[in-house]
């Protein structure tokens, strides 16, 4: 088979030859026109850290395509800086962008025919936007992580760009003064990379290298190092091999795959975030996989690593401590990971680790021993009850007390919830509602940093409860449950909830409730009436229309 089956439909025989002359006018000689064309999808942009060194990490995957025997094909793609747009309106396109940049992926690969393709991405959305393209597409494919930012310092602390959001409400709470503030906004963020703890980019990075879709270590490596940018070059190498052997995504992510992602996600801490892109990313490579599976897996994975948010350290730390494959064998050892799933470079898992130590190293505190976890369980909990038939995403780690029952302060926006925390409005004990934020009534499902950062600064973090339709950043920690489906726009009890309501959040029952009676429930729905949607032109609008329940990943296809 030659490793030019695709690109052949545009390179070969007398009638592409006016083809072959667009082609020569990008670089292609006599002799290029038989070897594979392979897609670099180049995420750069200047708009966020998380995405200003993708460029030199492009033209180096580039160079050894080319060195490997095959025609690179560079093409860009767009980002959304969620860090710039949080707590705005422009976050509602966040996670839109995450479809616009699977779309424009395969649009460029399905198009020109290309015979395979590396994705260079760094931001929370083009992560699984490219797997998603990658899924659906299922030619020859590698994912390459821009990197991880290196900790800011400021007082002998590591800061994050969590940090910031935080010293928001320390300095409304008049725990700080505004030169401290304004120090830790200068030290946040010291250059470029995806946002440093155990955040979405980092979670997304961790799943896919365990799920076998990019190298190993390369997920926890810090964006300005050398090493990401010899790892960039040798993704390169590794996917021209895997075209020449036809190694496609889908033989890669199976669902016993995906269940190896899901167990380090919940071994590293991760995102909520990494429900909702898992789900569609099994859904674009045709895998079953529901929102009760993460509950499953949760039950038998133990949080091995102490990182941020809730924890200390940062992704160069666990870098340093040994990195995802570290975790991964520890997770092989005790029966918790599939060690037979393919990985892109045609090994098994198992023969990925076979030289890694079965227990990490003593003089590191970053990934715990077996026997001395951060918690016997996993931290990201579905939760169901009549607030959420459908389910809901709660992490339930880091919190002092894993239940509450309250009253409901309700929000009808993100905006409205965030001026009454910063107006001390909120006191211990309330159950805060943000509504009106899900997949098809914001729409887009903004994440609730900022109202989040600003409890946790203001000391209100483990006394205060906040459920909201929309998501949750990955650096997000405390009585928070977000996902929550039905989502109101579409009626859900959500929708239902009146000021002052009783609800409770119970983490260990994993149960989220509304403590009214089904009669009085009937009542409200009767009169309840969808609101008008918030955008009627463009691409909120077309989104909107399209976008599935939370509980089935949001997916518009």
């Amino acid at each position: 088979m030659s490793d030019n089956q695709r690109s052949r439909a545009i390179t070969q025989g007398a009638q592409r030859s006016p083809n072959r002359a667009m082609l020569r006018a990008v670089g292609f000689g006599d002799k290029d026109f038989d070897k594979p064309i392979v897609g670099v999808a180049n995420g750069f942009s200047t708009i966020t850290p998380c995405n200003k060194g993708l460029n030199e990490l492009a033209l180096n995957a580039e160079r050894a395509l080319k060195e490997a025997g095959a025609m690179p094909q560079m093409f860009g793609t767009i980002t959304v800086s969620d860090g710039i747009s949080m707590g705005t309106e422009g976050m509602k396109y966040s996670l839109v962008s995450r479809e616009v940049i699977a779309d424009s992926i395969e649009t460029a690969v399905q198009a020109e025919s290309m015979d395979g393709v590396i994705a260079i991405g760094g931001c929370d959305k083009n992560m699984p936007g490219a797997m998603i393209a990658m899924a659906r597409m299922n030619v020859p494919a590698i994912f390459v992580y821009g990197g991880t930012i290196k900790p800011g310092h400021y007082n002998g602390r590591d800061l994050t760009i969590v940090s910031a959001f935080e010293a928001v409400g320390q300095y409304t709470a008049h725990k700080i003064d505004e030169k401290e503030l304004f120090e830790v906004e200068r030290r946040a963020c010291p250059g470029a990379g995806s946002c440093g703890g155990m955040f979405t980019a980092n979670t997304m990075s961790s799943a896919f290298e365990a799920m076998g879709m990019s190298l190993p270590y390369s997920s926890t490596m810090a964006a300005e190092d050398d090493e990401k940018y010899v790892s960039a070059a040798r993704s390169a190498e590794v996917l021209v091999d895997a075209i020449r052997k036809q190694i496609r995504p889908r033989d890669i992510i199976t669902r016993k795959s995906i269940e190896n992602a899901i167990a380090v996600i919940m071994a590293v801490g991760g995102s909520t975030n990494a429900v909702l892109h898992f789900l569609a990313i099994a859904h674009a490579a045709e895998v079953t996989l529901t929102i009760d599976d993460f509950e499953r897996m949760r039950g038998k994975v133990p949080v091995l690593c102490d990182l941020k948010p809730s924890g200390r350290y940062v992704a160069t730390d666990l870098h340093k401590a040994g990195g995802v494959p570290q975790v991964m064998k520890m997770l092989l050892e005790h029966g918790l990971l599939h060690g037979d799933c393919v990985t892109i470079s045609g090994q098994t898992v198992e023969e990925v680790l076979k030289d890694i130590p079965s227990t990490p190293r003593k003089d590191q505190n970053v990934i715990r021993q077996w026997e001395n976890p951060m918690y016997a369980q996993g931290h990201l909990a579905i939760l169901k009850g009549n607030l959420a038939t459908e389910g809901c995403v709660a992490k339930i780690t880091g919190v002092k007390t894993p239940k509450i029952t309250g009253p409901a302060r309700v929000f009808e926006s993100e905006e409205t919830c965030m001026a009454a925390i910063l107006a001390r409005q909120i006191q211990p004990g309330d159950v805060v509602v943000i509504r009106y934020e899900g997949p098809k009534g914001g729409p887009g499902m903004r994440e609730m940093l900022s109202p989040t950062s600003a409890l946790i600064g203001e000391g209100l973090g483990d006394s205060v409860g906040l459920i909201t339709d929309g998501r949750f950043s990955g650096g997000t920690y405390g009585m928070v449950v977000g996902h929550v489906a039905p989502e109101a726009f579409v009626g859900g009890t959500i929708a239902l909830v009146h000021e002052g309501d009783s609800i409770t959040i119970d983490a260990e029952q994993r149960l989220l409730q509304l403590n009214v009676s089904g009669e009085e429930l009937s009542r409200r729905r009767a009169e309840w009436k969808p609101p008008h949607p918030r955008y009627t032109r463009g691409v909120l609008a077309k989104y909107a229309k399209l976008v599935s329940s939370a509980s089935r990943g949001a997916i518009t296809d």
